[in-house]
């Protein structure tokens, strides 16, 4: 723990800060739903989203929602404002 979290007395599970968004549409729930998959990735944590044993990338991926190759390549997201992420 941080010495800065220590005296928050903040916990190491969530951020410091956070905001509310309220999903759009279709596409930005898909949007919302790759970064998530994505983000262990991202973090350097695995290289693959198939490596992460604790993500729903899986169901996606046996569902056929996901091609085989997905995650090979950053997916490209779009934010809020149609910026890349």
């Amino acid at each position: 723990m941080t010495v800065s979290k220590t005296k928050y007395h903040e916990s190491t599970l969530w951020q410091r800060r956070f905001w509310e968004h309220t999903i759009r549409d279709g596409r930005d729930y898909a949007n919302h739903v790759d970064y998530i998959h994505y983000n262990s990735v991202k973090h350097g944590w695995v290289e693959h989203p198939r490596d992460w044993a604790f993500s729903t990338y899986h169901r996606y991926l046996q569902d056929n929602l996901y091609p085989a190759y997905w995650g090979q390549t950053p997916p490209e997201f779009i934010g809020e404002f149609g910026e890349t992420l």
